[in-house]
């Protein structure tokens, strides 16, 4: 693919006002479209834009011009640039997080804090993470700073525990008639029934 001049549409201004060329070779190097640089002519389009002089940015010479003047067939060549530029790299940009998840974050910090106090502040990045960053992360702090089971409160179990299948227990249930009158009747006594 071969490159643009810098500025396609000022330069095809400055080419439609100052040579010769043909609509086709204009919008070739401009790499335009050949209406475009017609509308260009007539005043129609670019009404605002200064033309740019190629000759002297130093993306064509005089006599790749005057070729192109002299054979309607020939396509100008864009000068190789004396200084070479880096591509520009696109740049991600913030996506949009939806009204209902814009406080998953602040979330998800506080469930760090209360449930892994050995991690430190410094370690908790405002960046998502997976599961993996976040374990290791956890294991580093532990090595460095262990917490008492007591203190440590509820935690995630392991995946190897939450998946094993457990045959439920059976309960004892007692029959409907050996229900204690007694102790129901005392039992809202206590909660505030009326005195004999």
């Amino acid at each position: 693919m071969t490159a643009a001049p810098l500025m396609p549409k000022a330069t095809a201004v400055w080419l439609v006002e100052n040579t010769a060329l043909s609509f086709d070779q204009v919008a070739d190097f401009c790499k335009l479209h050949p209406l475009e640089v017609k509308a260009i002519a007539d005043g129609d389009a670019a009404q605002g834009i200064k033309g740019l002089d190629p000759v002297l940015t130093g993306q064509l010479s005089r006599e790749e011009i005057e070729k192109a003047v002299a054979d309607p067939n020939y396509r100008l060549k864009l000068l190789d640039p004396k200084v070479r530029l880096p591509e520009a790299k696109k740049k991600k940009g913030p996506r949009y997080t939806p009204v209902s998840r814009r406080q998953d974050r602040p979330n998800a910090i506080l469930w760090l804090v209360r449930n892994h106090p050995e991690v430190k502040d410094s370690q908790i990045t405002l960046g998502l993470c997976s599961q993996i960053d976040l374990d290791l992360e956890v294991h580093r702090a532990a090595k460095e700073k262990p917490v008492d089971v007591e203190a440590q409160g509820a935690t995630l179990l392991p995946a190897s525990e939450t998946t094993i299948r457990r045959e439920p227990e059976p309960e004892e249930k007692k029959p409907a008639d050996e229900l204690n009158v007694d102790a129901v009747f005392a039992k809202l006594k206590q909660l505030g029934g009326k005195s004999e």
